[in-house]
């Protein structure tokens, strides 16, 4: 009687299969995520030039979004007024250290002259954006789109992001992220769009 001895199993598709997983896995993770928030030490200039649909320059486009307190802000009604268009979420956090500084340094700033902040929550419910609200005790007005309608006319990935709006409706400046110094700037920025001159340092 002849005994037969038990096939050893080939491992080596086995190691093929697990490799090409592993390949599969890291390709997806270095993937740029659709929600992400603005990342520039992580994702490159030209990704994120990429992903900025108005630039510089151009004729703002127009729209219509719904604020929290259920009265609506359309963009061309601000016509003749400096818009500082900013785009947000309640997740990111650049955007949360952002908006600590918009009160007193922007809207208190420029109380009393044609300028308008618009911050406008880019696909958050208005649940989520009043949790945040009473979490943070912010009372100034925000724009809902929870559809990313607004915001995909703009742009179409990364935030917190701000297009400075000149009173005849063309962008002035478009920034992606958030930096004291560049926010500074953009500070700087609005006062120019106003017709102001920044005092010059000795």
């Amino acid at each position: 009687m002849t005994i037969r001895k038990p096939r050893r199993k080939n491992n080596r598709q086995l190691w093929i299969l697990l490799a090409l997983l592993v390949a599969v896995i890291a390709v997806i993770a270095l993937l740029p995520s659709g929600d992400g928030a603005a990342a520039p030490d992580r994702n490159p200039d030209s990704e994120i030039e990429a992903a900025t649909l108005v630039k510089a320059g151009d004729q703002a486009p127009d729209f219509t979004v719904e604020m929290f307190d259920g009265s609506r802000v359309t963009l061309a009604d601000l016509r003749g007024k400096v818009v500082l268009l900013n785009f947000w979420a309640t997740w990111c956090p650049p955007c949360r250290e952002e908006l600590t500084h918009v009160q007193t340094e922007l809207i208190d700033r420029f109380a009393g002259r044609p300028f308008v902040f618009l911050p406008v929550s880019r696909g958050e419910s208005r649940e989520t954006v009043a949790a945040f609200r009473e979490k943070t005790g912010y009372e100034f007005p925000m724009g809902l789109d929870s559809t990313q309608s607004v915001y995909k006319r703009y742009a179409a990935n990364y935030i917190p992001r701000n297009f400075l709006i000149d009173a005849d409706g063309r962008v002035v400046s478009a920034t992606v992220g958030f930096e004291k110094s560049e926010f500074e700037e953009l500070i700087r920025s609005v006062e120019a769009a106003l017709g102001e001159d920044t005092p010059c340092e000795k």
